[in-house]
């Protein structure tokens, strides 16, 4: 789909506040409010739009710590790859999950409440999932900059 200037700023008006009412957005992007539904369904329909959510402040919901986990395989045959991505999506402390080029085949970002629940997911966990050859680990000691927003 090709995106034309009020398409980006609709979506970067999501992107701020997800609970924008239509006739909000409309205002926002000076559409009348049924030109901008429908360009919004638009967006929807071609999957611009993945999902609308809620950010959680992971803090204040118990889970403060953020781990960075580099995960090397036995092997890299397609079938091994498709194995592990299937088990890894299961554990829910796997916040994000990225097949990489380099050293490692995967990187993942995992939330945790302290180090002893990592050492309970390493252990439980991430030293079981399918294929792991290797597993690497780094705490995050402070989040700089954590964005949601695509820069449009």
């Amino acid at each position: 789909m090709r995106l034309d200037r009020i398409d980006r700023v609709i979506l970067a008006e999501l992107q701020r506040n997800g609970r924008l009412s239509n006739r909000e957005l409309a205002e926002h992007v000076h559409l009348s409010e049924s030109a901008c539904l429908r360009r919004v369904r638009t967006l929807e329909e071609a999957g611009v739009i993945d999902r609308y959510a809620a950010l959680v402040n992971q803090a204040k919901v118990g889970l403060p710590g953020n781990v960075f986990v580099s995960i090397t395989l036995n092997r890299q045959e397609q079938a091994d790859l498709a194995t592990f991505e299937e088990a890894v999506k299961k554990v829910p402390e796997v916040m994000e999950c990225y097949l990489m080029t380099g050293a490692q085949d995967y990187l993942l970002r995992v939330a945790v409440s302290d180090p002893a629940d990592f050492e309970r997911l390493h252990s439980q966990h991430l030293t079981r999932l399918p294929g792991v050859a290797r597993v690497q680990s780094s705490f995050a000691l402070r989040t700089v900059r954590k964005g949601s927003g695509l820069p449009l």
